[in-house]
C-alpha cells in the first residue's frame, strides 16, 4: 500500500535527482504533471479507443518537450535553473487553464480502461507499483553503467574539470531536464488515472515533496552526489509518515 501511495513521488523524485545532481533544480515538475495530465486526459476524452500504452507514450513525449524547454533555457540562454523553472512553472499552469478553459475532466468523462489500467495487479503488486520499480531499475542502470550517467555526476561535482575533459556541462544539464520531464509526463497520466480527475491545480505544491524526498535521501543540493537507493528510501520515509500520522490522529 505504501509503495502504491508513493509510486508517483518515487518517479518524480528520480527525475528531480538527475537534475539536482547536475547542480540545477526543477521547480516546474508538478506543473509539468498537471499540463501533461490534462493533455493526456483530453486526448483520451477525444479518442477513448486509444490503447493505454499510446497514452503513456504521448504523456512522456509531452513531458519531455516541457523538460527540454527548461533545459534549453538553462543551457543555451544561461538562465539560472531556479529562475527558469520558477517561470515555466507559472507558464505551464497557465497553459493548463487555457487549454481546459478552467473546466475539470472528471471520472465520468474518462473511459473505465483509462482508470483501471494502473490498478491491475501482477504478482500481488499494481501496475502503478511496477512502473515505479521499473523507473528505479532504469535510472539505477543509467547512472551506474552508462557514460551519460557518469557525465551527470561529473557535470555537478566539478563543472570546470568536466569541461576540461570534454564533458559538455550544459548538454548534460539539458538531458537531465528532459529525462525529468519525461518522467513527469508519465506521472501526468498516472495522476489523472489514479485520482480520476484532471484540472489546473493537479499536484499543486507537490514539487516541494519531490525535492524534500531527494534531500532526505541524501542527494546533495550542491550537485555531484546522490543515489537511487537514497531517493527511494526518502520517498518511502515520506510515504510512511504521511500514512502513519492520520492513523494516530495527527493532521
Amino acid at each position: 500500500d505504501v509503495l502504491d501511495d508513493t509510486a508517483i513521488l518515487i518517479l518524480l523524485a528520480l527525475g528531480q535527482m538527475l537534475v539536482i545532481v547536475t547542480r540545477c533544480i526543477d521547480l516546474s515538475v508538478a506543473a509539468n504533471v498537471a499540463l501533461s495530465g490534462m493533455m493526456v486526459a483530453q486526448l483520451e476524452q477525444a479518442h477513448p479507443s486509444l490503447p493505454i500504452p499510446i497514452l503513456m507514450i504521448f504523456g512522456m513525449l509531452a513531458g519531455s518537450v516541457l523538460g527540454a524547454v527548461n533545459g534549453l533555457l538553462v543551457w543555451r540562454v544561461r538562465v539560472p535553473s531556479i529562475v527558469a523553472t520558477l517561470g515555466t512553472m507559472a507558464i505551464f499552469r497557465g497553459i493548463v487553464y487555457l487549454i481546459s478553459a478552467g473546466r475539470w475532466i472528471n471520472s465520468d468523462k474518462l473511459s473505465p480502461q483509462f482508470q483501471q489500467a494502473i490498478r491491475d495487479t501482477w504478482l500481488g503488486l499494481s501496475m502503478l507499483s511496477w512502473l515505479a520499480i521499473a523507473g528505479v531499475a532504469s535510472i539505477a542502470l543509467l547512472l551506474r553503467f552508462t557514460d551519460a550517467g557518469r557525465r551527470l555526476y561529473l557535470a555537478g561535482s566539478n563543472p570546470t574539470a568536466a569541461a576540461y575533459v570534454g564533458v559538455q556541462v550544459g548538454r548534460s544539464q539539458c538531458n537531465a531536464f528532459i529525462l525529468s520531464g519525461m518522467l513527469a509526463g508519465l506521472c501526468g497520466y498516472l495522476w489523472v488515472a489514479r485520482f480520476a480527475v484532471a484540472h489546473t491545480d493537479v499536484a499543486a505544491g507537490f514539487e516541494l515533496q519531490v525535492i524534500a524526498a531527494c534531500v532526505i535521501g541524501g542527494v546533495s543540493i550542491r550537485g555531484g552526489s546522490g543515489t537511487v537507493t537514497g531517493v527511494l528510501l526518502g520517498c518511502v520515509f515520506l510515504g510512511v509518515v504521511r500514512n502513519a500520522l492520520p492513523l494516530v490522529g495527527i493532521s
